[in-house]
């Protein structure tokens, strides 16, 4: 094997998927795919392992090595053909929540024969998006709703794309269910683009060298992540680690979802077992399993080193015990659209099994999604809009350093919706955009603070959905450290206050305002033992007030921060 060859290949791999990851994101309509970057990219070979995956949303690279094959397998390989694309979004066919829609494509290289040129398979490449609107009976298609079915249109797995040309009627009545047709639409065309150029540079590559030659260096890839990843693994400490954790609310009821993890790190990898976490409910909250493997995943590959690839070999470490019926690991027709509340919520227990042994582990993170997706009619144009994003908030600390403020956690990657763009395209105005002070969790390292958003809709009766989490607990802290402020949705704050759930709709009135607070990250250590120095600067920043300086963490400020 060329080492040098080895190198060049695995890295023209990963850029086809890069450059998938380019063209999705410059061709897409929606704010939520061309400016926050929810999306990921990936490529499979014909035995349908994962090869390669650009860097984008790592909560969608697990749940997609259970999805893409899982799809290619019940619509027929053999029915696929050069110019084709499938799309899915099945919850329960190793899909996520209905938002999250993948297009599989075949790619095929040219091979000729003594008779004729024929088209040979090289693998699949595969791209999912979040789309800002999938119907069902909310702006944006998340709520607190009972059953999938009224979460939005299910996509089993059927052709989108047939000999390069779009299946219109297929397309059609895909679009018929959604309220955000001229966005949707071009989101799917920007995913067909994406993929076509993953197909392009997959070909040629194997034009260069040959597809034979690619084959060898792709098994060669896997196998190289198996060593890397069982050689990190062997440098973990092994034993039985437990923790538990809970999502406040299911949306329905003020009960708690409780989440029970086992990690046992052993010679054959890493195994999370869910086995206790609380069964599925008629409420919004429960997980699948490709999300439920997505969060082990990324838990496992925090803890190893960031050069080892991620493909098959990596995944082929990765156990889950997620028992069938549980918030887990949910069975149809259970209500899936919060699912990432729940995925997420999973990482931070993972993590905190683990922190009795690991110092790398930070505290409890926001780890929750924290949707935000509200529509109407735009009084601008008259026709319906919809929109949707996901709010950042704080980290937890770590034993040598502060948590980060106002950040996506947990694998959650996505970037900030600028207030300019957003007011320019969508008929809601941002009136406050900041941090939210004395919000960090204590400790001698603290945790990140949480971010203020308020939502001013001046001229119309827009639906508005908050689908979120930890506004009755704090992220926790660790080793002494307190927990992060937890946080508020708030209906009209300045003037008529009015909590709102975490998992609620509303009916809003012209001129009402949605503030979203979200809960700043937990500490690390003891509050007195932190740096005065460190506390003086966080005052001097407006982060943490004079008064929580003196009380907390024992600096008396004076007047000169």
């Amino acid at each position: 094997m060329d080492p040098v060859k080895f190198e060049v290949i695995r890295n023209a791999l990963l850029e086809a998927t890069e450059e998938m990851a380019i063209a999705l994101k410059r061709s897409a309509y929606s704010t939520n795919i061309k400016t926050r970057s929810d999306f990921s990219c990936a490529f499979f070979d014909r035995d349908l392992n994962c090869v390669a995956q650009a860097f984008a949303q790592p909560v969608h690279l697990g749940s997609m090595t259970q999805g893409v094959p899982r799809a290619v397998r019940a619509y027929g390989a053999e029915n696929l053909g050069p110019g084709d694309a499938i799309f899915t979004n099945d919850p329960f066919n190793g899909g996520v929540h209905l938002n999250d829609i993948t297009l599989i494509s075949p790619v095929f290289a040219s091979a000729r024969t003594d008779s004729a040129a024929q088209k040979e398979l090289i693998g699949y490449v595969a791209n999912l998006a979040h789309h800002v609107d999938v119907g069902g009976g909310a702006p944006a298609s998340v709520g607190a709703f009972r059953e999938v079915y009224q979460e939005g249109v299910i996509i089993p797995g059927v052709k989108l794309v047939e000999n390069d040309k779009l299946v219109g009627d297929v397309f059609r009545l895909v679009l018929a269910q959604i309220r955000s047709k001229h966005e949707t639409a071009g989101d799917f065309r920007a995913q067909i683009a994406a993929n076509n150029t993953g197909a392009r540079r997959l070909s040629a590559l194997v034009g260069h060298y040959g597809l034979e030659e690619v084959q060898t260096y792709m098994r060669e890839l896997i196998a190289y992540t198996e060593r890397r990843t069982l050689s990190e693994i062997r440098k973990l400490p092994r034993g039985e680690f437990f923790a538990d954790g809970y999502v406040d609310n299911d949306g329905f009821t003020d009960e708690s979802v409780h989440l029970r993890v086992r990690v046992v790190i052993d010679d054959e990898g890493v195994l999370f077992d869910l086995d206790g976490s609380d069964p599925q409910r008629r409420a919004p909250v429960n997980s699948t399993f490709a999300q439920t493997f997505s969060a082990c995943a990324y838990a496992l590959k925090c803890l190893i080193d960031t050069d080892v690839p991620t493909n098959a070999g990596f995944y082929k470490y990765v156990r889950v015990n997620a028992p069938l019926g549980t918030v887990t690991n949910c069975t149809a027709p259970a209500p899936v659209v919060g699912g990432w509340e729940t995925q997420t919520r999973l990482v931070d227990v993972i993590l905190k099994a683990l922190s009795p042994v690991l110092d790398i582990v930070p505290a409890g993170s926001k780890a929750m999604m924290c949707h935000a997706g509200f529509g109407g009619i735009n009084p601008r144009s008259g026709e319906y809009y919809c929109f949707l994003e996901t709010m950042a908030g704080g980290f937890g600390a770590r034993a040598t350093r502060d948590g980060a403020d106002a950040v996506q956690t947990h694998g959650q990657n996505t970037e900030n919706a600028p207030i300019e763009e957003t007011e320019f395209n969508y008929p809601v105005r941002i009136s406050r955009y900041e941090l939210v002070n004395d919000s960090e969790g204590a400790g001698k390292f603290r945790g990140g603070l949480g971010l203020r958003r308020d939502y001013v809709f001046t001229d119309h009766s827009p639906t508005f959905t908050i689908l979120a989490d930890r506004d009755k607990q704090g992220p926790w802290g660790l080793f002494g450290g307190l927990p992060g402020k937890r946080a508020e949705y708030l209906l009209n704050p300045d003037t008529d206050p009015k909590i709102l759930n975490s998992k609620s709709t509303h009916e809003l009135k012209p001129n009402d305002v949605v503030s979203y607070r979200t809960c700043g990250g937990g500490g690390y250590g003891d509050p007195r033992e932190r740096d005065p120095e460190a506390v003086r600067r966080d005052v001097r920043e407006g982060k943490v007030s004079a008064e929580r300086a003196r009380e907390v963490y024992g600096v008396d400020v004076g007047t000169d921060a």
